[in-house]
């Protein structure tokens, strides 16, 4: 005899929701199947861009992490996040890759936000190693999906709106250090002067 499973849903058809391992996705429908002779409601949730499909128990959604589309207030923490400096410790590659895939896999947009910007390069930086970039498209693609998403924008539009932050964050540090360095020279020319 099957056991009725009765959860208040969470999520409601059609909602676009963030899974943590998967990024943006849109609950299709809520099924009921049997499995091991208890009857479990599912959200049916499709990543169009990957062409996959995810069923999760409702009472499992929450505590996998499964979450809506963040606040317009969170969004704009996450942009903030990606004008600021980059924060790279100095630990080995193999440690910090593992920190970066757990933050993109967290489902946290600031998290996510952390990663982009940490792992951003500009056309006057180094370039990545293959890891490196691969981490962070992985992360540039999943910020920018949910991104596109809240503000209703195409997955292009999404990602020329992070770029744009964090080009603005460049810009930023840039000003600063061009600043720094006038200041030091102007002290440099006034006390050559003194000394002449």
């Amino acid at each position: 005899m099957a056991t009725k499973a009765n959860n208040k849903l969470s999520f409601k058809q059609t909602q676009l929701i963030v899974y943590p391992t998967h990024g943006v996705g849109q609950i299709t429908s809520v099924e009921t199947e049997e499995i091991a002779g208890l009857e479990l409601q599912l959200y049916v949730i499709k990543f169009e861009k990957e062409k996959m499909t995810l069923r999760v128990p409702v009472a499992k959604a929450t505590s996998v992490g499964m979450r809506a589309l963040s606040s317009d207030a969170l969004l704009a923490k996450s942009l903030k996040t990606l004008k600021g400096r980059p924060r790279v410790k100095r630990t080995m590659w193999s440690r910090r890759a593992q920190e970066y895939e757990s933050k993109i896999n967290s489902g946290d947009i600031i998290l996510v936000s952390e990663v982009v910007r940490d792992l951003y390069r500009n056309e006057t930086q180094p370039e990545q190693s293959y890891s490196e970039r691969q981490l962070y498209e992985a992360a540039l693609e999943r910020l920018s999906r949910e991104v596109a998403a809240i503000e209703g924008l195409d997955d292009a539009g999404g990602v020329a709106r992070v770029l744009e932050h964090l080009n603005v964050g460049v810009q930023n540090r840039q000003k600063v250090e061009e600043a720094k360095a006038e200041a030091a020279s102007e002290e440099e020319g006034s006390s050559d002067t003194a000394a002449a």
